[in-house]
């Protein structure tokens, strides 16, 4: 198994290739396009702003080449993010694989939305395959997507966000599994049984 973790900037990289360790899983952290290209799986990880993100990717020529991969891709909280065409996050453009517009969150409620909270499932799928009805993930995010055709779970924090999603080779939690315990490392287990 090659995984490679694109080095997008970020605190949680690091958290993210430890994880992969707990689970037996040597991780490349890595920006070249050649590695990344060659991988079985691929992570595309991110905190911070949607801008920025997108900046950096495009100065690696990133953009261009995760878009044409047919291997799993797991984008993770901004990666998640950053799948989609639009952020209202700096007004970007994103890598465009989903439909979806990212949007800041209105609600009465704090934000950020952090902490733990409730993940809905709302279909099947194998990247949440035997996590039960509605386990506790870990969330930091002021930004989110909107439930659609793409949803395969949500979690409610004032208004209903997607929590996950998936559209072919191309899956994305708003969470970070990294932080989630047992439930957070049967997804990250369940990503890397997914094939191309």
């Amino acid at each position: 198994m090659n995984i490679a973790v694109i080095d997008n900037g970020g605190g949680n990289v690091a958290s993210i290739v430890y994880a992969l360790e707990r689970l037996g899983v040597r991780a490349c952290l890595t920006t070249e396009a050649s590695r990344i290209a060659e991988a079985s799986h691929v992570i595309l990880p991110g905190v911070g702003a949607a801008a920025d993100a997108m900046s950096r990717l495009r100065s690696a020529g990133l953009d261009q080449l995760l878009g044409a991969l047919s291997q799993p891709v797991l984008g993770i909280c901004l990666g998640m993010q950053l799948l989609h065409s639009h952020s209202e996050e700096g007004d970007v453009t994103c890598l465009g694989i989903l439909p979806g517009r990212v949007r800041r969150l209105q609600i009465a409620l704090p934000v950020p939305h952090m902490g733990w909270n409730r993940l809905c499932v709302d279909r099947d799928h194998p990247l949440l395959e035997g996590i039960g009805p509605q386990p506790y993930v870990y969330f930091v995010h002021s930004y989110a997507v909107s439930p659609d055709a793409y949803t395969l779970a949500h979690a409610e924090y004032g208004v209903n966000v997607s929590a996950a999603v998936s559209r072919g080779n191309f899956h994305g939690v708003q969470f970070h599994p990294e932080r989630s315990a047992s439930v957070g490392a049967r997804i990250l287990r369940n990503f890397l049984s997914l094939e191309s």
